[in-house]
This record gives structure tokens, sequence and C-alpha cells, in this order.
């Protein structure tokens, strides 16, 4: 019996991958590549090379080895994308969290400064030189 990595099977236990396959075999493009991809000479050769590979047991568990190789390097290659993803992310997260500090920081500033109006019921002024009175 062929042994599925883990890979595989937390695949085909995911429900959300699971309806995403479905949904693309369900498309009518997706059938048509696949009616088209089945007819050709180099499919229907490979399936006889197949058929003939799985009745033979030694053929069979090098073909089986091939597999699970590709699916490790694959796994592999999935999580170093995945590391180097979330390092990335880190790095813009720390910058975000050095803008928002330095944003932050301006704000104090801004808190910091006097009312201009200078009016207890926070009233602005209406013109430049309501303004200039106010600073001086």
């Amino acid at each position: 019996m062929y042994r599925y990595p883990n890979a595989a099977r937390r695949g085909a236990q995911d429900p959300e991958m699971m309806r995403e396959a479905q949904k693309m075999m369900q498309s009518p493009e997706f059938q048509a590549y696949m009616k088209q991809m089945t007819q050709s000479q180099a499919f229907q050769q490979s399936m006889k090379k197949t058929q003939e590979v799985m009745k033979d047991p030694k053929k069979m568990k090098e073909m089986e080895s091939k597999v699970n190789q590709a699916l490790e390097e694959g796994t592999k290659q999935l999580e170093k994308v995945k590391l180097e993803d979330k390092d990335k992310e880190g790095e813009e997260g720390d910058d975000k969290k050095e803008a928002a500090k330095e944003e932050g920081d301006d704000k104090k500033e801004v808190e910091d400064v006097p009312d201009i109006a200078g009016d207890e019921d926070d009233s602005k002024p209406s013109t430049l030189s309501d303004v200039n009175v106010a600073l001086n």
C-alpha cells in the first residue's frame, strides 16, 4: 500500500484546500484542459509506463522513494520560504513599530504646545491678525 507523507495527508484534511480543489475541478476550463491532456499521446504513454511500474514491486518501491524524496525537498523549500517571509514580516514589523514610536514622540511634542488662541472657550482665531495678536 502506498504511504502518503504527512504534508499530503494534512492537505487532504484541510477543508479549505479541499473546497478550492473541488471548485477548480468543477470549472469548465479545468475540465477542458484535463480532457485535452488525457487524450495526448505523451500522457497515454506515461500512463502505460506507470501501470508497468506498478506491476513490479521493486520498481514500485523505487518510484515511491523518489516521490517521497521530492515531497521532502518540496516541504523543506516551503518551510524555508515561510521562514524568509516571517523574517521579512518581522523586519517590517520592527520598522512599523519604530515609525509608530517616532509618531508617538511627535504627538507628545504637539500635545505640549500651548493653545495659541488663549481663550477659555477654545475658540479658534478667525483671521491672521487674531493669530498674530494671540502669539504676541
